[in-house]
């Protein structure tokens, strides 16, 4: 397992064609890879300079990235752009306030097709809330496999005091919020 901070630039287009493996296919079979690539490439350029951010990838044995996981920590302001506004809007500001503000945020968890059922999923968020026990994620509500995953190794939904949105918030088993 390698872990990066703000290095991970190093292997950032490995790293975006890992990415654009993974989130092309389903259920995010709808959206562009070539798109995908340029959106995840220069939010990669922003997100590894964010204070707290920390990314662990496995390797396969051919060298290939077989996953990933990143976050950084959540900072104060909340964020509003891309699915914060619905977090916020889901959750309340005070709940955002109280568990998500200052927590880490994993922002990707990625693994690639010929990985999966082996566990490393498990082992990236693992080996991220070991270091992060305060940690938060959300995905999209038609990612049902995922959810699944994220239910069945024990994160919690926090309560929500909003209306429904295309995202689920999940904090970590290790989050003291997570009840």
């Amino acid at each position: 397992m390698e872990t990066y901070g703000a290095d991970i630039l190093g292997i950032a287009e490995e790293l975006t064609d890992a990415y654009v493996e993974v989130f092309t296919a389903p259920p995010w079979d709808h959206r562009d890879p070539e798109q995908t690539r340029i959106a995840f490439r220069k939010r990669l350029d922003s997100d590894a300079l964010r204070d707290g951010f920390s990314a662990w990838i496995e390797r396969s044995e051919d060298g290939r990235i077989a996953g990933f996981v990143s976050g950084w920590t959540t900072p104060a302001p909340f964020r509003r752009d891309r699915a914060y506004g619905s977090v916020l809007d889901r959750l309340g500001p005070e709940q955002v306030r109280e568990l998500l503000i200052g927590a880490f945020e994993i922002d990707e968890l990625g693994v690639a097709e010929r990985a999966r059922g082996t566990g490393l999923g498990r082992r990236l968020l693992s080996l991220a809330t070991a270091e992060h026990p305060r940690a938060w994620l959300l995905t999209w509500n038609q990612a049902h496999a995922t959810i699944a995953f994220y239910r069945r190794i024990g994160w919690k939904e926090p309560e929500t005091r909003g209306p429904e949105h295309d995202i689920i918030v999940f904090l970590a088993p290790t989050h003291p919020g997570a009840t």
